[in-house]
């Protein structure tokens, strides 16, 4: 199956194009609308891009040639009958393989397809609710949706194939096994005979995005300094995170930043820092001890924000890890403080849980992915949102100080690991 997109200035001109080149007998797959590149973009008007399907011969549904071949002659041969018997045997594989291929890559172009046509739709009627959901790993978890008889007799067997590739399709972009049957398994209940694939997939869409919840960024106090301190494992990104936010928050918005730096263990990491200070030109200091962070804040009470770097040690170090929990509450009662936990979207699942865990009772945090860049998927974001019930704020995908960081988009995250692009 050949499927191409067209793009002209009205559909009929896109669908012209499609018949030239391909033959009259495409197939019209989707048609939308679609913006201009280059500079001056918002200034041209847009184009239509039609998608068009043309099944190849040999293909199911295809028309077929009849090709004539002369009949050889009858022979009693017994080996070279039997070698052709099983030649024929393999060629009818190979092309039971080529069709089930050709069905799959149709199935996936249409997921993408819909995707792009559902996401603007889905994003305005999508309500999320205040309450973060109850992490799905407590729960009981259902089997995955299967093809046997007893399961197509509620809904049809094509709707359950489909359903079925999202589910790999999730499961390919790392998603948690068990989450992916839950997801998949709530879709399958709700679906009624004879649902369009639209349904499921506008319904798994849905459901996951829910699921990731609304994200929250750092908030003022509503008196004096808001103290946030950025805790979690060597190598992740932390200081060079707490650059960007510093950077947006005083240069985008014109507020007043101080850094403080706990991380007295690697002097390039507090270097680092002040160099970013002495850029922004926003006030730098180490802390050794609680008292320290205590007079920060009387010197800096008239500023906005006091980001604070905490030394990224091993989460099993016992020492380092009681030394910080002592920073973080040294604030309780003084001051307004949120927390945040920075993590690698490259660390292996098992490593994120038991990081995750550990902080855990240290203190509440929301979350930061980095290194989005560096990484093809995406689905250890949703694991460990659903494992710990908290936020998942930011996101960075570069090293670029403060471009390479945005709030957290559970619609553009969804699309990416139901396939999109």
């Amino acid at each position: 199956m050949i499927i191409k997109k067209f793009t002209a200035k009205t559909e009929a001109e896109a669908t012209a194009e499609a018949r030239k080149e391909l033959g009259p007998n495409v197939v019209i797959m989707n048609v939308r609308s679609v913006k201009q590149k280059g500079i001056f973009y918002f200034l041209k008007p847009p184009l239509m891009e039609v998608t068009v399907a043309l099944e190849e011969e040999g293909e199911p549904g295809a028309v077929r040639r009849r090709v004539v071949t002369p009949e050889p002659p009858a022979s009693s041969d017994p080996v070279r009958e039997a070698v052709s018997q099983v030649s024929s045997l393999v060629n009818a594989d190979l092309e039971k393989e080529k069709e089930k291929k050709q069905e799959e890559e149709y199935h996936e172009s249409v997921i993408e397809e819909k995707l792009d046509s559902l996401q603007s739709l889905l994003e305005k009627q999508i309500s999320t609710p205040s309450v973060t959901a109850e992490p799905e790993q407590s729960k009981p978890v259902p089997q995955p949706a299967t093809e046997d008889e007893s399961e197509v007799t509620d809904v049809d067997a094509e709707l359950l194939k489909f359903m079925k590739l999202l589910y790999n399709t999730m499961i390919d972009n790392e998603v948690n096994e068990k989450v992916a049957n839950a997801i998949i398994e709530e879709t399958r209940k709700s679906a009624k005979p004879g649902m369009p694939f639209d349904y499921a997939l506008a319904a798994t869409y849905q459901k996951m995005v829910l699921k990731f919840g609304t994200p929250q960024a750092i908030s003022p106090a509503s008196r004096g300094p808001k103290v946030v301190f950025f805790i979690g494992p060597t190598g992740v990104g932390k200081t060079t995170t707490i650059a960007k936010i510093a950077s947006q928050f005083s240069v985008d918005q014109g507020k007043k930043v101080a850094l403080l730096t706990a991380d007295t263990y690697r002097i390039a990491a507090a270097e680092q820092l002040r160099t970013y200070a002495n850029i922004l030109e926003v006030p730098f200091r180490i802390i050794y001890a609680v008292e320290e962070v205590e007079q920060a804040l009387e010197d800096f009470a008239a500023y906005d924000y006091i980001l604070v770097d905490t030394a990224g040690h091993s989460h099993q170090n016992e020492s380092q890890r009681d030394q910080m929990n002592g920073f973080i509450h040294s604030v309780d009662g003084l001051a307004e403080k949120e927390t945040f936990l920075v993590l690698s979207a490259t660390t292996k699942y098992r490593d994120l849980i038991s990081i995750a865990d550990t902080y855990t009772a240290m203190t509440d945090y929301k979350l930061i992915f980095t290194k989005l860049d560096e990484t093809t998927t995406l689905g250890n974001l949703l694991n460990l949102k659903l494992h710990t019930g908290t936020t998942i704020s930011y996101v960075t995908n570069g090293q670029n100080v403060p471009d390479d960081i945005a709030p957290f988009n559970p619609q553009k995250t969804v699309k990416l690991l139901l396939g999109g692009k």
